[in-house]
């Protein structure tokens, strides 16, 4: 098998000419409406916006920064535009039970004016009640009511009186009470005179005196009963009174709800109440102004006829997209204030506050996943929410179970409205496999690609993309050697020459540094990208110097020219925030005698994650397939990261690996200015990786610094030329002629461009050629299995003449 030619440097990366492209500035272009190449998600979430039953709630999914809240919301806003706006919502007293205010729904624009209505009402309440209460014709009438008493209890009185004066007794008023005393001459008889009195008269005059106070007590026993008619007579004096008053100020607003049986009924009932509290206005006192009273910290009898608008949607012309960003519980159900009076937590229904829910209600709802999952019982709630279709407002200790306090129980409000969650892959498959609720309320996925395929009308549309985020941003026009060079830069971000990223986040901070970089320049063209792009890198490059210092300066070993045994470049890629870059490493292996035994190092030490320990044990099988496949595995190896102080994880050096275990088994030296990454099965085959260009490029930026000469290069996975979007210094190196990328398809090709021997195929007799690598190693393990066969059978010697010297 030969080894593969090294790849040309037209096939390092895909260039876009910006002839091709078939304008001259962006500002010919139009603005592009539709994301590119989300067709399935822009469905999805289309689907799920005409079912109005209920579950079909959506989770857009897909990483940060590809425009997914963007796209969400403009077709949330178009939906939401040929929809009718949602109702007023208005929480108002519950005369009967305080502690349950009701909920009043009006449609869009009625609730303020019914505010206002009522807080008018208020203001001229007071002045109506005392001008009624102090007219003429009330005085008059309560006077006679009065009257009629005082004139009951002296009737009463007299009759008791002149009985009593008919038996020579008087009957005396006095501020302790009534008394009798006996008359004699028409005077009081003094207490000595009276005890002077023969004992006979003595006695008639107090049987005279007993029998008079009893029916003076009989007299005033229906005392009681004529109060209680008297004020059932006054308070239907006052209810009228009240009522004549009161009933004009309701009956000029009744009209205007006519057609609201909620708002009458509660009217009707406010009008009832305010009647049958009357008195408590008429003692407030007259220096107070009525519209002081009246606002919303006014005085406690007034604010139980306020209204409280928790919602308004005046001036709203379509359903509402409502985006909230802190969606802890109280902000989505609402929330019951309080407030401290005399030491004490007091509360009623003007401190209810509306919350996401209610502002969305009748329209849509934009939730961030991840927010909502990290805020306490904000999930619950909005599940909750959603099976229910109703708006419980409570406090959270309440939905916990634990609260002891009493507190308001406002009627819920119906919910109708479709909620998106906005979040990453991870948590979308979390919920759905941990959550049975989740599938039910969220029925539709809407995912976004990160990726878009580079075929069809794509790249006129990444273009067209450019212009828009150029214009919103304020931003000079780009030429089209601008928008090749963003279009090479978003196929990089991709990593994949075929595809595109779509990371507009990213395109939009790229343009804006561009347009930096552009300066006084009438439009941001291709240098200005490219500067942007080297800017960008170069503030996030203090790591990857630092390592390449290490490196050059021989702290961290690593050979760019000669050969060595068992040893071989691997590449790696390391990722820390937004900075990605490609770092060489030492990987080397050991083989004596053994039992057939591949010893990762970095597995032994818990520091090799369970891919890569799976990379490293199919090295065991390709062995044991491959070579000498008729005796037994007889080596003990090892195989370890030399310098590497971290966690490894993956199996792209699993080839690196094979080739270092290859050369230790096979004795061959391998080139050391050459470096490998790819993984590979069992059969030899040699698998694609991930950050190919990361990994080249470390490896050539090392290289580079200490001298190129031509012998240096890297061996990919052939699987991952489509991947290459390789730097600007790469190709010009290659094309010279002094870097070169080979692409291996086989463990066989791979060595032998590493060795510069032949790595041999089994001929007729079953056997490799004789100097190949493959033929040097199977002689090798032979020799390693006949070994331990014979170190086996001297110990098998050796342990008979034990047993029989014992």
């Amino acid at each position: 098998m030969a080894a593969p030619d090294p790849l040309p440097a037209h096939a390092l990366a895909w260039c876009c000419p910006p002839e091709s492209l078939g304008f001259e500035t962006t500002a010919e272009l139009s603005d592009l409406e539709d994301p590119i190449g989300q067709e399935r998600a822009v469905e999805a979430l289309r689907y799920a916006l005409a079912n109005r039953r209920p579950g079909y709630n959506v989770y857009a999914l897909g990483p940060e920064g590809i425009g997914k809240h963007t796209t969400v919301r403009r077709i949330l806003e178009a939906r939401a535009a040929t929809e009718p706006p949602p109702f007023d919502y208005c929480y108002v007293s519950n005369f009967k039970d305080p502690r349950a205010p009701k909920l009043l729904r009006l449609p869009a624009g009625r609730g303020p004016r019914l505010e206002t209505d009522m807080r008018r009402l208020l203001t001229d309440l007071l002045p109506a009640l005392r001008n009624a209460f102090e007219n003429e014709e009330y005085r008059t009438r309560r006077q006679v009511i009065e009257e009629e008493l005082k004139e009951r209890q002296e009737r009463a009185i007299a009759e008791v009186e002149e009985e009593a004066k008919r038996h020579g007794v008087a009957l005396i008023r006095s501020p302790m009470g009534f008394a009798f005393a006996p008359v004699a001459d028409g005077r009081i008889v003094t207490p000595e005179i009276f005890q002077a009195l023969p004992d006979s008269i003595r006695r008639q005059i107090e049987e005279t005196v007993e029998r008079m106070q009893k029916k003076l007590r009989d007299a005033l026993a229906n005392a009681p009963r004529w109060m209680k008619e008297t004020r059932e007579k006054i308070k239907a004096l006052n209810d009228e009174t009240a009522a004549f008053a009161v009933n004009y100020l309701f009956d000029t607003i009744k009209p205007n709800y006519t057609d609201l049986p909620d708002v009458v009924e509660f009217l009707e009932a406010a009008r009832k109440d305010i009647i049958e509290h009357v008195e408590a206005f008429l003692q407030l006192p007259e220096q107070v102004s009525p519209a002081a009273l009246a606002l919303e910290d006014g005085h406690p009898l007034f604010r139980r006829y306020r209204i409280n608008l928790v919602v308004d949607n005046t001036g709203r012309s379509c359903a509402p997209v409502i985006q909230e960003d802190d969606p802890t519980f109280e902000r989505l159900v609402g929330r019951i204030e309080h407030r401290a009076e005399m030491g004490a937590l007091v509360t009623d229904f003007l401190m209810i506050r509306a919350g996401a829910l209610h502002r969305a209600n009748g329209g849509y709802l934009i939730l961030d996943a991840r927010k909502l999952l990290t805020r306490p019982l904000a999930y619950e709630a909005l599940k909750r929410a959603l099976t229910t279709r109703e708006i419980r407002i409570e406090s959270p200790l309440a939905a916990l179970g634990v609260l002891g306090t009493q507190t308001l129980e406002p009627e819920p409000a119906p919910l109708d409205l479709k909620v998106v969650l906005l979040g990453e892959r991870l948590l979308y498959y979390l919920l759905v496999e941990f959550d049975p609720e989740f599938a039910r309320l969220f029925k539709i996925p809407a995912d976004f690609d990160e990726r878009v395929s580079r075929d069809g009308d794509k790249v006129s549309l990444f273009a067209r993309l450019v212009a828009t985020v150029a214009r919103r941003e304020g931003l000079k026009p780009v030429r089209a050697c601008g928008v090749a060079r963003l279009l090479e830069h978003a196929a990089r971000r991709a990593e994949d020459r075929e595809k595109l990223s779509s990371e507009v986040e990213h395109l939009a901070d790229v343009l804006r540094e561009a347009d930096f970089q552009a300066g006084t320049a009438p439009v941001i063209d291709g240098d200005a990208v490219r500067r942007a792009l080297d800017a960008r890198d170069r503030r996030l490059g203090r790591l990857r110097e630092r390592v390449l210092e290490e490196i050059t300066a021989g702290t961290i070993q690593i050979a760019t020219s000669g050969t060595a045994i068992g040893q071989v470049n691997g590449l790696s890629v390391i990722q820390l925030g937004d900075l990605t870059f490609g770092r060489p490493s030492r990987i080397t292996a050991r083989v004596r005698m053994g039992g057939g035994q591949v010893i990762d190092i970095e597995r032994e030490v818990k520091l090799g994650g369970p891919i890569h320990s799976k990379g490293v044990l199919i090295l065991s099988g390709f062995l044991a397939a491959t070579f000498a496949p008729d005796v037994p595995l007889s080596l003990s190896a090892t195989l370890v990261f030399e310098q590497s102080y971290g966690g490894i994880e993956g199996d792209s050096a699993s080839s690196t690996e094979l080739y270092a275990l290859l050369s230790a088994i096979a004795e061959v030296p391998i080139r050391q200015s050459l470096a490998v990454t790819g993984s590979v099965d069992q059969y030899g085959n040699v698998q694609a990786i991930g950050g190919v260009n990361e990994k080249i490029e470390g490896f050539f930026d090392l290289c580079a610094s200490r001298g190129l000469d031509g012998s240096h290069g890297v061996l990919i996975p052939a699987a991952n030329v489509r991947h290459l979007m390789l730097h600007e210094r790469v190709r010009d190196a290659v094309a010279k002629g002094l870097f070169a990328i080979y692409p291996v398809r086989t463990i066989a090709e791979g060595i032998e461009i590493l060795t510069g021997l032949p790595a041999g195929e089994r001929g007729p007799d079953g056997l490799f050629p004789e100097g190949s690598v493959f033929r040097r190693a199977e002689d090798r393990l032979r020799a390693l299995a006949e070994k331990r066969r014979a170190f086996g059978a001297r110990e098998g010697e050796a342990g008979e003449k034990g047993e029989k010297e014992a």
